[in-house]
């Protein structure tokens, strides 16, 4: 049997499931079924309107073809749609309780998940747990990064800094160079330099404010991004609609609209190149800027990576991977193929372990080794 998350079906904060084909796993079965060549079958639970799935006794007569050899293997439904997986009441353990009944053996593949659910967590408490050989392969990686080939240069980026304050602050004491970008990074400058950007709001400010007090003896390491492009409009682009700033020139009270990119000659900045070209470990977790609009900053960004021949690259994050390949999709076919460069599954689970300071500090890696 196997199961996987998809989505954010369940809201938290009115307890309701929305349940659609947006967030099922019968494409993955078909793609399984076509890549592999295989017969598997995906179980059907019906679910309980916006209770989610509470009835799980359809996984029995699966489970019944499998053995028969009708199947080659059982997909349980996405396991968000079931009640109490994300749940840390009874429910949850009720949950772990009815699913571990259909299992003999629990093995977590899914380095990525790296939250305390019932999938996760729940099931390896009840059930012989191990590690998969993708989640052995993803620790060890991890371990370039705790016990990395020095110098270590990480890149990280963010929307918003209370996601990544934490990680950011363990992050900056491993590292020798931090390189910032997105909001995380417009914060900064505001705090640093005294300006304002638009759309960064008061918590980012006073988190950055925070994260800066916090590592002020470490701030040498953080490495600016010398020019920096600002936008009218968070919506669209027009040749009039944006210009370039020299960090150099802000000065204190300025006001600048929507900073959306870095642009692309800060990544050709002398000291910035010398640093990324001289890493022997680069930890990836970013794009420059908001690429829907702006790209060329992650562009010369992914460029000016890629010209280090020498350094460990190790990239996390679903939207750092794929923007690497959209906008390079030639040089991100090399990379996958280049024994230099490894490509995590989870960007939040890297973090997490950046955070806790050990990939086995993680919930569900914890638990598998307890």
């Amino acid at each position: 049997m196997i199961m996987t998350h998809v989505g954010r079906p369940y809201d938290k904060k009115t307890g309701q499931f929305t349940i659609s084909d947006d967030d099922s796993v019968v494409p993955i079965v078909k793609y399984l079924n076509q890549k592999l060549g295989l017969n598997g079958s995906a179980c059907e639970c019906a679910a309980d309107g916006s209770n989610g799935i509470t009835n799980l006794d359809p996984i029995r007569p699966a489970i019944k073809a499998l053995k028969a050899g009708l199947t080659d293997f059982v997909y349980l439904p996405n396991t968000r749609w079931f009640n109490g997986e994300e749940a840390k009441d009874e429910s949850a353990d009720l949950l772990s309780q009815k699913l571990a009944a259909y299992g003999d053996v629990f093995i977590n593949d899914a380095f990525g998940s790296w939250q305390p659910h019932v999938s996760t967590v729940g099931l390896a408490k009840l059930l012989p747990a191990y590690a998969g050989l993708l989640m052995q392969k993803e620790v060890q990686h991890l371990q370039d990064i705790f016990e990395p080939q020095r110098p270590l240069v990480s890149v990280v980026a963010g929307a918003k800094f209370d996601t990544k304050i934490g990680p950011l602050s363990s992050l900056i004491q491993i590292s020798d160079f931090l390189i910032l970008g997105g909001v995380l990074y417009n914060a900064y400058l505001c705090v640093k330099y005294g300006i304002k950007i638009k759309g960064v709001g008061a918590d980012d400010l006073e988190l950055a404010a925070k994260f800066l007090n916090d590592v002020a003896k470490f701030k040498g390491r953080i490495v600016e991004i010398p020019y920096i492009v600002e936008s009218d409009s968070f919506d669209q682009v027009s040749p009039n609609s944006h210009r370039v700033h020299a960090v150099a020139d802000l000065k204190a009270g300025t006001e600048l609209n929507y900073v959306l990119d870095a642009a692309p000659q800060a990544l050709a900045d002398e000291r910035v190149a010398s640093i990324l070209l001289s890493a022997h470990t680069i930890f990836i977790n970013a794009v420059m800027g908001y690429t829907t609009l702006f790209k060329d900053g992650s562009m010369a960004m992914f460029q000016a990576i890629d010209q280090n021949k020498i350094a460990r690259k190790l990239f996390g994050g679903g939207d750092t991977i794929q923007e690497f390949k959209d906008l390079l999709p030639g040089t991100f076919t090399k990379a996958i193929n280049d024994e230099k460069y490894y490509f995590f599954t989870g960007g939040g689970a890297i973090l997490d372990a950046i955070e806790k300071g050990s990939p086995y500090f993680m919930k569900p890696v914890q638990t598998l080794i307890q």
